[in-house]
């Protein structure tokens, strides 16, 4: 079977999905990136896999399943920072973001019998998914991630080291609220939906109040062009700080 690895960062007011507000307040940002994460954990868990791993930014909440090792997010770009997190797997894996909280189980049942590697696009020209036979860190670093042709990079990279590549279908991540609402429709029983419907029905005005004042911190798809790559790699202040212990607890 196939290691799991969702990368993500720990869902907290004005530090995650800074591209929703408005018409979201950061509060409710923030919500929705939990709902996401939760959503995709879930799904992960209910996935048959070796070992499921958490790579994260930040530090783990009740949103976590039971079932997770969790492990800091390493310092770097984004390119470093995925291609550390296949170095933590000494036999296949399958790497996933937080900002498809439309995935399924199905989905993320590989086999690699007759490939070498699984991708899965976004439709905002990045990816969603990127599944290795034999991780190899160095396949990823140097990829130019947040740009509209970071998939397509990405992907040759992959032929060009002669792997025999199988596409996923491709998924439309959650940057915006348009992005918010079609997402929703298409996991319309998921927390994302739910929490999104608590969020429009509430308004802006009754999330509570602003987070406490201070940068945000800025999230590969919250500046510059089109993002790429799974979202949910934060910059990291320092080098991994390794195996964390995870806190179980169902949603």
């Amino acid at each position: 079977m196939t290691t799991l690895l969702v990368i993500a960062k720990e869902p907290r007011p004005g530090r995650v999905k800074t591209r929703l507000t408005p018409p979201f307040t950061p509060r409710q940002a923030s919500a929705l990136a939990e709902a996401a994460l939760a959503d995709t954990l879930h799904a992960v868990a209910a996935t048959p896999a070796t070992r499921r791993v958490l790579v994260l930014e930040g530090s783990p909440g009740p949103w976590l399943p039971p079932g997770f090792d969790v492990v800091a997010q390493c310092a770097g770009g984004l390119d470093e920072r995925l291609a550390a997190a296949f170095a933590h797997c000494a036999g296949p894996a399958l790497l996933i973001g937080m900002d498809t909280p439309q995935v399924t189980p199905e989905l993320l049942a590989v086999d690699f019998a007759g490939c070498d590697a699984w991708f899965g696009p976004a439709e905002d020209g990045g990816f969603w998914a990127l599944g290795l036979a034999c991780p190899d860190p160095a396949l990823l670093r140097g990829v130019p991630m947040s740009t509209a042709v970071t998939g397509a990079v990405q992907r040759e990279r992959l032929v060009a080291a002669g792997l025999r590549v199988r596409d996923l279908p491709s998924l439309r991540d959650v940057d915006t609220a348009s992005d918010a609402h079609a997402v929703a429709a298409l996991a319309p029983r998921g927390r994302f939906a739910a929490r999104l419907a608590r969020c429009t029905a509430d308004g802006p005005t009754t999330a509570g109040p602003p987070p406490a004042a201070g940068p945000p911190a800025v999230e590969p798809s919250d500046v510059g062009p089109p993002p790429g790559g799974p979202s949910g790699a934060g910059p990291s202040a320092g080098p991994s700080a390794g195996p964390v212990s995870p806190t179980a607890g169902p949603r």
